[in-house]
């Protein structure tokens, strides 16, 4: 499935050749290792790294999306230990569930989400913007297609592998004029891959750093199907360290904050959730945090009503749930997250007048986007007292962890509602390791 682009493509890219310097001219592992930002590195040195890019399946949404980066990050860190190497940020755009009309909403760089300074800490990133501007050129130099094995695996002989193979789906790349390969590439329609080929791969994120520094002396590689990639260590030292890592837009937090304290009565102090700009400062025992004075509630709706059954309550049963807890643990608010419609929300306001949410204004909404009010629902939602979430759901778990960050009980954080009985269970926590 490989394929090449003419000569003539190679001299555009003479700049970018002219810096692939041969194995043994790379720097030391040691100036490249995880913690070592990416905008502190010598010139020389920035120039002879590689660049590792890589993309999801695009039904998947944003908080999916967050647990494929602490994947590529593991793989990250594995490929440093031998060249120096760079991760560059997917740009946020076109996911099903950013459907706010007349809003522009791709080619979103991770700052308006996320914290770079804090993302570098743990490995080097760069937004794409800035990869275009250091490759000389929208070109990346290979795209593998990450895909399952065509006869799958059978239970009981499970092996971690990894095999070029023929391409089982359609490509969603095609060639042009050029015999380039034009793709979706986060909106960047200038973008253009010179080689695309499938790889199987079956296991962890890892497996795939061979590939990439023996097979291939491509200085840009990008891994489409990123999602296929299973964790290294899921809930381990590194899985955490990257996850505390992914600190939010100070903006955002702002903006949350400000709400708890207007209409929530919460604050820092009160709540005993002091927050340190340094996550790597951060350290903090479970249970030492209070939380603000509100139960926290976040109730999926649309597509779980029917894929979901089972895990999502009817509006009453919701309402029902809530009451009950609020009366437990004497709350007079409840603050909810939810992606419900116009009409069950306007329902869930008669049936419980207590509910606060955060409704942005059109300008707010344009500025911070559909992934930015997301978060801000989630910061609100991990600084509540008490906290029950939807089952299975990406954004539920996402909350669970800024919650074991902040330093909750468990027990405050790992509660859901189910489906047809109407009533809550307590999930099982994550053990959070909080030192090194």
């Amino acid at each position: 499935m490989a394929a090449r682009g003419p000569g003539r493509l190679l001299l555009l890219l003479g700049l970018a050749a002219a810096l692939c310097l041969p194995r043994a001219a790379q720097p030391p592992p040691g100036a490249f290792q995880a913690g070592l930002g990416a905008a502190s590195l010598p010139a020389a040195a920035a120039a002879r790294r590689r660049y590792l890019l890589y993309d999801v399946n695009p039904p998947e949404g944003f908080n999916l999306r967050r647990d494929v980066y602490i994947r590529v990050a593991s793989l990250l860190k594995t490929l440093l230990k031998s060249e120096a190497w760079i991760l560059v940020l997917p740009p946020w755009g076109r996911l099903y569930h950013w459907q706010s009309p007349d809003i522009h909403q791709v080619r979103i760089p991770w700052s308006e989400f996320f914290d770079l300074p804090s993302l570098n800490k743990n490995i080097p990133v760069i937004e794409y913007e800035q990869f275009l501007a250091e490759s000389g050129g929208p070109f990346i130099e290979q795209v593998y297609v990450l895909q399952s094995y065509a006869e799958g695996w059978k239970e009981g002989t499970w092996e971690e592998k990894i095999d070029e193979r023929p391409c089982i789906d359609q490509l969603m790349y095609s060639k042009d004029k050029h015999e380039y390969y034009r793709g979706w590439f986060w909106g960047y329609e200038e973008t253009r891959g010179l080689n695309v080929s499938c790889l199987s791969v079956q296991g962890s994120a890892s497996i795939i750093a061979p590939v990439l520094l023996k097979n291939t002396s491509a200085r840009s590689v990008m891994l489409d199907r990123a999602e296929n990639l299973l964790h290294d260590h899921y809930g381990g030292r590194d899985y955490w360290n990257t996850r505390r890592s992914m600190v939010f837009a100070e903006h955002l937090r702002v903006v949350g904050d400000e709400f708890r304290r207007k209409y929530l009565h919460s604050t820092d102090e009160a709540d005993r959730t002091d927050y340190n700009e340094d996550w790597t400062l951060m350290k903090v025992k479970l249970g030492t945090a209070v939380g603000g004075p509100y139960l926290g509630v976040h109730l999926r709706r649309k597509d779980f009503i029917w894929g979901h059954r089972e895990d999502v309550p009817s509006l009453h049963g919701a309402v029902k749930k809530i009451r009950s807890l609020m009366e437990r643990h004497k709350f007079k608010r409840v603050f909810i997250a939810t992606d419900a419609i116009v009409e069950e929300t306007e329902e869930l306001k008669k049936l419980l007048p207590e509910m606060v949410r955060f409704e942005p204004t059109w300008e707010e909404l344009e500025l911070y986007k559909d992934g930015g009010i997301a978060i801000i629902d989630q910061w609100i939602c991990a600084h509540a007292r008490y906290f029950t979430g939807t089952s299975v759901s990406t954004f539920s778990f996402r909350i669970h962890e800024e919650r074991e960050i902040l330093g909750f009980d468990p027990k405050t954080t790992y509660n859901r509602f189910c489906g047809a009985v109407d009533t809550a269970h307590r999930g099982e926590a994550q053990d959070l390791l909080l030192s090194g």
